[in-house]
Order: C-alpha cells, then structure tokens, then sequence
C-alpha cells in the first residue's frame, strides 16, 4: 500500500528541507567554517568598534580581535586545551565506557525485548512507544534493535507492521530527550549548556540531572502522545496488511537471559541501595559535606560516574548470569567496541570546542546576547511567546541538522547567554531545545539513522520512500510538538524545578 503526501505544498517542502540539508557541510567542517567565520567578525567588530553594556555590571563589553598576532598565538598554543577541556567530551567518554558494557553483555538488548513481549495485548502500543523512550539511555540500540522488532510484533499479532515500526520509531527518536533514566545525552547538552553560560558568568555550573524532573514527567506523555496517534490515526491510516512478509515467531528469552537478567535486577538493586545509603542519611558520604545538602552534592556532581558505574554492574552481572561475559577481556572488549563508535564525535568535538572557545574569547557570544536581549526586551517578546518560538526555532533546524549535539553547540552560544541576560535558567532554555528538537526528529532527511527507518519500511511497502515515511510520522511530530510544549508552558507556570536546583528564571 502506497502512502501519498497530504498535498503538493507539504511535498514541497520536504523537497526544501532534503535539498537543504544536503546542501550543508559535515557538521564538523560546519564548526571548522563557523570558527574562521569567528576570527574574521572579530577584526571587523573591532575595526568598527561595535561594543555594548552589560546589563549586571555596567561593563562596557568591547570585541577582542583574533586577527592580530595575539590572537593567532592564542589560536595556536590553545587548540589542544580547547579540545581536552570541552565539558562534553569526558562526560560522554565516560559514561559510553559504561552503556558499552551494558550493550556488548546484552542486558538492554533482552531487558527490552522482555518489556515488550510481557505487555497486555491492550497496552502493546503503550509498552513499545515507552520501551522506545526508555532506549535512548543506551544511545543507538532502540534504532536497531526496537524499530524493526515493533513491525515484526505488529504483524505477528495481526496488525499492520508499519504502524508498529512507526509507534517504536516515535518512541525512540521522537521521544529522545525523554526519560526516567539518565542516558549519554543528558551530560552532553548540560556540557555544551555550562560552555555557553560561562560567556555570561565564568562560575555557572550545569549539573546533567538539571532536566531530569520535566523530562521524566515527558515519557508518559510522549508514550501517551504516541500510542493515540498511531492506535487513532496512524493504523487505520494503513488499513489491513496486504504485503508479502509473513509473521514470524518472536523468540521468548532463553533460560540464560532470564538467569540474566535476574543477576543484573539483583546487582541494579544493591547499586540503588548503595546510593540511597550515601544520600538518604542527613550525614550522608553523597550529601554536601559543607551544607549537607543535595544540591551541589558529591551525588550530583557525580552523576556521570553513576551511569558508567551503573550500567558496567548490571551489565557485568547479567554477563556473568547469561554467560555473555567470561572474563575481563570481554568487559574491556566491549568499552572498546563503544568507543570505536564515538570516532566521528571525536571529530565534531574538536572543531566544535574551537568554535565556541573563539566565539568567548572574541567577546562577540556575550555582544550578540546583550543585543538581543535588548531588542526582545524592547518589542516585550518574553514569557511563553518566547518560550513557543525558541521551540519551533530548535524544531525547524533540527530539519537541518540532524545531531541534537552539533544543533546545541551551534544554537547554546547565542542563546544560553541572550536567554539568561532576560532572566530564563540555562537549564530552562536547553529544556525547551530539547522539546522542540526531539519532536522533529522522525522527519528530519538529515537524522543519522532515517535511511535505516526507509529501509526498514520499505520491507513492508516496496514502493515506499522519504515521503512515506515522513507522511507517515508527521502526526506524531505535530502531536508532540503541541503536546510537549503544552507541558512545558504548564510546568513554567506553576514554577516547578525542571531538574534538581534548575528553575525556570535566574535568582537575582
């Protein structure tokens, strides 16, 4: 069955979004030319003098050219130190030496799959949408493992494949800030975020946890979202199944995986309470050892040695239980493995942590958000209007470019600072990016893994292509994108913490 797009407008203007998107650089040569981009701008706001006042001190803000011998020595004796002390780069080293573990055992492999075939007929859509949120912990796997195992439940139970390979890929990909755990993603952007608030005030810290309240809150309704879209308008859509792929036999966990699975429970259960053990107590070691609070904790601080820790236990443990891991070759094999996969990132970080290191030097990251700041503030364009248009704003370049990291560490330099001079939290304004980030992602040509989604579906449908596919999960980006920013503007409102000591305006 041929799915056709709406009309010859939305045709249009994917073929817009796909030509432009391949008309872009490599997000790193992107970064490369942005930072020469930089240097130049330097010379030429310093040749014409363009400064403004800062509106905290009353600072007069000058630009700081690169082009002089200065700053070409400066260029060159910092290029290693910008890239060692991107905040990224260790955060997200660490915590996929961790995730590597869990993967090459195969605990989140059988934990979702087990998730998935336990669930009442009734809540099948509920359960893959949600086990597809709770993927992204594990960075690519729900993409691999989830999107094709949907179509295959679907049409093993009589419904139509396509529907479920798009419930798991909305669940995966549209959902991919939400989660009740904390995953790879969470210390990347806080990273990026804490790099882009320093150009404002050097001191501001960004812990990883600073989304977690909104976007554990954002599963539910992400899964809710997703399963009334695909159950109301996505597979009557499709109709019956007429292809020629026939149901296959799901594999049930074997007797391993089950004994698994019960040693990496049993070792995520002492984890747990090892930490409970550290903060719950007024004394606790994880407590502030100066205040005795949580906020500027040990436990928060260490976020990211929790993940690696984490994930490596009960990955080990279900190794051991399943007979995956046998000695420590195999537990370093599979550190090894994650990190072969992070090459590319590597790459990106390089040029990235270039750019953003030149647009803080220059002055020109702290002019630009004083600027505009002054203009948003004089056309009174604040509060949730604001708030709406930043998330549309993450949601059309993410058409773009399809790395939320390279989105953010293009978009968190302007932004973060221009936002906290108006008095929104850094950790705020990275909530909303992610919100209007994710919600376009399932219709973004430029995600890394759509060609895989074309080909799976292409499975079922011979005759389907990019329109298909877009056709097909554009309801779930429209519902996603009012709903989630509904929730946003609701949370806002009734001035809930975003995240542990993450509120939504600046303390004065």
């Amino acid at each position: 069955m041929k799915l056709r797009l709406p009309n010859n407008m939305m045709n249009s203007f994917l073929n817009v979004v796909e030509k432009g998107g391949n008309v872009l650089p490599h997000p790193a040569s992107l970064f490369g030319l942005m930072a020469i981009f930089v240097v130049i701008m330097s010379g030429v706001a310093a040749m014409f003098d363009i400064s403004a006042i800062h509106p905290g001190t009353g600072e007069i803000i000058k630009p700081v050219s690169l082009m002089t011998a200065d700053g070409l020595r400066r260029i060159i004796t910092s290029m290693v130190r910008n890239f060692t002390n991107f905040a990224p780069l260790g955060t997200v080293l660490v915590a996929m030496l961790g995730i590597g573990v869990a993967e090459a055992s195969g605990v989140i492999g059988a934990g979702l799959r087990l998730m998935v075939l336990k669930a009442p007929p009734r809540l099948l859509t509920f359960a893959i949408v949600f086990t597809g949120i709770l993927s992204n912990t594990a960075s690519e796997i729900g993409y691999v493992l989830l999107v094709p195992l949907g179509a295959t439940i679907f049409l093993a139970v009589g419904r139509h494949p396509i529907a479920g390979l798009a419930a798991a890929f909305a669940g995966v990909s549209g959902g991919y800030s939400a989660n009740l755990l904390l995953g790879t993603v969470d210390p990347l952007l806080s990273g990026i975020s804490e790099e882009a608030a320093k150009i404002v005030d050097p001191s501001y810290l960004v812990n990883p946890a600073c989304n977690y309240y909104f976007m554990a809150v954002s599963t539910f309704i992400v899964a809710i979202l997703g399963t009334l879209i695909t159950e109301k308008l996505v597979e009557p859509r499709l109709g019956s199944y007429n292809g020629d792929e026939k149901a296959l036999a799901i594999e049930h966990l074997s007797h391993e995986e089950k004994r698994g699975l019960k040693y990496a429970l049993i070792a995520a259960l002492a984890f747990t309470g090892l930490l409970l053990w550290g903060v719950l107590p007024a004394d606790g070691v994880l407590r502030d050892p100066a205040t005795g609070g949580v906020l500027h904790s040990p436990f928060l601080k260490g976020i990211v040695a929790f993940i690696f820790s984490g994930m490596a236990v009960c990955g080990i443990a279900y190794g051991v239980g399943a007979g995956t891991i046998k000695n420590d070759t195999d537990v370093a094999n599979g550190m090894g493995k994650s990190m072969s996969t992070l090459g590319l990132y590597i790459v990106l970080v390089f040029f990235a942590a270039q750019f953003v290191a030149y647009f803080s030097w220059t002055n020109l990251g702290l002019i630009v958000a004083v600027k505009g700041a002054e203009v948003l503030r004089a056309i009174n364009f604040e509060g949730i209007p604001l708030m709406v248009a930043f998330i549309f704003i993450a949601g059309v370049l993410n058409l773009f470019i399809g790395s939320a990291s390279a989105q953010w560490a293009i978009m968190a330099p302007v932004f973060v600072p221009m936002l906290m001079l108006l008095g929104y939290t850094p950790e705020f304004t990275q909530a909303a990016f992610r919100v209007g980030d994710s919600a376009t992602n399932i219709i973004s040509p430029m995600m890394t893994y759509f060609a895989l989604i074309i080909a799976f579906v292409q499975r079922y449908d011979k005759k389907a292509g990019l329109g298909t596919v877009v056709a097909t999960m554009l309801p779930y980006t429209i519902a996603f994108m009012l709903g989630w920013s509904v929730l946003l503007i609701i949370w806002a409102w009734l001035g809930i913490p975003i995240g542990p000591g993450a509120m939504m305006r600046l303390t004065p």
